[in-house]
């Protein structure tokens, strides 16, 4: 157990108990496990815990092909997972767009207002005028009931069916520069072309998280696969640690998010 723990950060190990206690149960029952929304770093936790065991496999369904957050089944190898075993549901969200805007934030906003774990629903997806939310389908109730308010804009949820999802497919511009060291505060520095010293007070106002969780250490280091987000300026990820040049940097490939 000591030498699976050494293969994640710290602060992920509950998460893997959580996992390793998942597995057990459809072990020991033989029965499917549905988890609630993962985001992508903890469902890449669970392929690398699962791995390619027979007993025990793991499916992942966000709604889209394109889905960010997902449940997780768990499962037998007697079973083959159908959509409907990932209890997902699409509801569209209407509201007077001729006379109000409403962004990503404030649908988040709206959510988090009415007790709605974030664990209970996916992606909102939003084109233009047209918002849409994929959440479990254990929430459908509270959400018809609670969520009828977004900003100052009254809404109306209907549940539509995911062949009408919108699908949204994020594009990412790849780059490379060198940094000292893989420290957080050094990686942002040389992706986003701010001072070090910028970056502290973003660190400590909340405004960064790496793998969807909010990073308050610049020393943290920076890991291969890691996601960076830093408000205001946008999405960005660690591609690949190249090595070390000749005056002893280390190369860094990188992407941003367009």
């Amino acid at each position: 157990m000591t030498d699976l723990f050494q293969h994640f950060r710290e602060d992920e190990r509950d998460f893997i108990e959580k996992v390793i206690g998942w597995r057990d149960y459809v072990l020991s029952s033989y029965s499917p496990k549905l988890t609630d929304f993962l985001d992508p770093r903890e469902q890449e936790i669970v392929r690398s815990l699962i791995g390619d065991q027979k007993e025990v496999k793991a499916a992942f369904q966000g709604g889209t092909s394109q889905s960010e957050r997902k449940r997780a089944l768990l499962y037998p190898e007697y079973l083959e997972p159908e959509h409907e075993d990932f209890a997902l549901s699409l509801f569209q969200i209407g509201y007077p767009s001729k006379f109000i805007t409403l962004e990503h934030r404030q649908v988040l906003g709206a959510l988090m207002s009415i007790g709605l774990k974030r664990s209970k629903y996916g992606d909102i997806l939003i084109e233009g005028e047209n918002i849409q939310l994929v959440a479990a389908e254990e929430m459908d109730d509270f959400l018809r009931l609670q969520l009828n308010e977004i900003g100052k804009a009254k809404v109306e949820l209907k549940k539509i069916d995911f062949s009408k999802a919108i699908i949204k497919y994020d594009e990412w511009s790849e780059f490379s520069s060198t940094v000292s060291s893989l420290r957080l505060d050094a990686v942002i520095a040389a992706i986003y072309g701010i001072s070090r010293q910028k970056v502290q007070p973003l660190l400590q106002a909340g405004q960064v998280k790496v793998n969807w969780r909010t990073a308050e250490q610049g020393s943290m280091e920076c890991q291969e696969g890691d996601r960076i987000s830093v408000r205001g300026f946008g999405r960005s990820k660690v591609t690949e640690i190249l090595g070390r040049t000749k005056k002893d940097k280390i190369r860094l490939l990188y992407g941003r998010q367009k």
